[in-house]
């Protein structure tokens, strides 16, 4: 099906089911403009998108899905590679956890080139995650992860860096800016947080479930006094996110995707 009978088709559709452009929105993650855009024939959408559409308004995806490209569904290599990332940073970061409170306590650190090496792991696992999930939000857009995604990352880069000037020079030492370190993450992990609760549909409310996690991981790192118990929720945050990527990873539709 091309267009502009494909445009034609989902406005019979959604008309059909009384919806208006913004309450189809709300049930499939994508923008009015780019609704109002492929209904009107002016864009010819990638295959996920026209699954989105037909799946939210009860169309049979079997009936037009051989009409796209096979290529179009297929998962872009770099989610897998974004997906392992986080997994590798999901077990190191213990390691690095434990030997971030052995500087805050001691102001040294007993194994400096293990330390660093762990810290350098964590950082570029992390931050390949991240831009994992910045992938994601191209095919499920939310403007607000988006923009918390790239805070987070922004937090990361400033913060490892400030890390390894304090571990490896004597401008200055963790003292002095351990506590700016907790407040920047803990806004960090609280906007990431809050960001998810923009996928209002998926499954399980697996979006509010996260969001929530995040935002209490966030406000107890960002009190400072918190940030033992605020590991609790950041670790179910952090797998929430990978059970997130694998279903959005499934949901694009290559048949090879990795099993939940």
């Amino acid at each position: 099906m091309k267009q502009p009978e494909l445009g034609k088709k989902i406005s019979e559709l959604r008309k059909a089911k009384g919806l208006t452009q913004e309450e189809l929105v709300e049930k499939c993650n994508l923008n009015v403009r780019t609704i109002q855009r492929i209904e009107a024939g002016e864009v010819i959408p990638r295959s996920y998108t026209v699954k989105a559409l037909f799946e939210a308004l009860d169309f049979q995806w079997e009936e037009v899905k051989s009409s796209f490209k096979d290529e179009e569904r297929k998962v872009p290599s770099y989610l897998y590679f974004a997906f392992a990332s986080g997994l590798l940073y999901f077990f190191i970061a213990f390691f690095e956890i434990g030997w971030e409170y052995e500087w805050i306590e001691d102001g040294f650190v007993s194994n400096k080139t293990g330390f660093t090496g762990v810290k350098l792991i964590t950082f570029f696992s992390y931050v390949g995650f991240l831009l994992g999930l910045l992938g994601l939000e191209r095919f499920y857009p939310n403007k607000y992860l988006k923009i918390a995604l790239w805070v987070m990352i922004g937090f990361n880069i400033l913060m490892y860096s400030a890390d390894m000037i304090a571990l490896h020079t004597p401008l200055f030492s963790i003292e002095d800016y351990y506590w700016i370190k907790f407040e920047a993450f803990g806004l960090g992990y609280a906007f990431l947080g809050a960001s998810y609760f923009g996928y209002k549909n998926l499954k399980f409310g697996l979006g509010q479930v996260i969001g929530v996690l995040g935002l209490i991981a966030g406000i107890l790192i960002f009190s400072g006094f918190g940030v033992v118990f605020g590991l609790v929720p950041m670790t179910f945050f952090e797998i929430g996110q990978l059970g997130l990527m694998i279903y959005f990873i499934q949901k694009i539709g290559r048949s090879n995707s990795p099993d939940l």
